[in-house]
């Protein structure tokens, strides 16, 4: 089984996390989206929308993070032998699919400097043009990427874009919240697969240092990212990366790379 994902992806995070609790074993594939390494044409060609994580068993190949996951459970449950894990039930289903409605994307990129977010996104453009160059084959599914980056642009200066976005985070917490102000996880007294759905948004909170704003101030919440903050899976997955200084090593190394090449006019 191979997985091609990156730590800054918070799909990549969630589908890591799910093959960590599930002890299973996967050949793992760092591709870079800050780089632009998702555009290579070998890639491009297997997944023209670029996002992470691909999820591939043979000539099974899984696009979706929650059919990823599931696709998970059931390689786990048939490798335990029918011991004691079991899939998924509906509630924890439909948990994955609350928090999977928020897409992280525009409140993630709202909340970087505009010196740094500029940056990459014209350096992601001259990217895509590059590749294009080289595969003209694919010009016409490069040329949406382009256009893609610049609708991304022009929706982050769309404040009813951001407001909905926010919104949708307030209510989500606001839920898990008082869900979890009865039970310990989010569903009973078990770690679940919804759990590892939400664990990566908190910890995206957290690397942007809104954790006051939106973690801090839901007792619940708080009490429940500090626990789970001492899972291996965590420690492993999104501790290793983001953890104290370590996020400013991550972050360093990526932005060298993209000063480098853009220096040398590589991409």
């Amino acid at each position: 089984m191979q997985l091609y994902h990156h730590p800054y992806s918070l799909d990549s995070q969630k589908v890591r996390l799910a093959l960590e609790e599930r002890d299973i074993d996967y050949t793992s594939y760092h591709v870079n989206p800050i780089t632009g390494k998702n555009m290579d044409s070998s890639f491009f060609r297997v997944n023209p929308s670029t996002k992470l994580p691909v999820f591939q068993n043979g000539e099974v190949i899984i696009f979706d993070t929650i059919e990823i996951i599931r696709y998970i459970e059931r390689i786990a449950a048939v490798s335990s032998g029918g011991s004691n894990l079991t899939l998924s039930s509906q509630e924890v289903i439909d948990w994955m699919c609350k928090i999977q409605d928020w897409n992280p994307k525009y409140f993630t990129l709202s909340h970087v400097p505009d010196k740094y977010r500029l940056f990459v996104s014209q350096f992601i453009r001259r990217v895509v043009i590059a590749r294009m160059a080289e595969s003209p084959d694919l010009a016409s599914s490069y040329h949406c990427k382009l256009r893609d980056e610049y609708e991304t642009e022009e929706k982050l200066r769309n404040p009813e874009v951001l407001r909905r976005s926010k919104e949708h985070l307030v209510t989500l917490l606001d839920e898990a919240d008082a869900k979890l102000g009865e039970t310990s996880f989010l569903v009973g007294e078990d770690f679940t697969m919804a759990d590892v759905m939400l664990v990566p948004v908190l910890a995206r909170l957290e690397l942007l240092d809104l954790q006051d704003e939106y973690i801090h101030c839901r007792p619940n919440v708080a009490e429940y990212w500090r626990m789970v903050k001492q899972r291996p899976s965590y420690k492993k997955v999104i501790g290793k990366y983001f953890n104290g200084w370590r996020k400013y090593k991550s972050l360093l190394k990526t932005w060298c790379f993209l000063k480098i090449r853009s220096l040398l006019r590589r991409y």
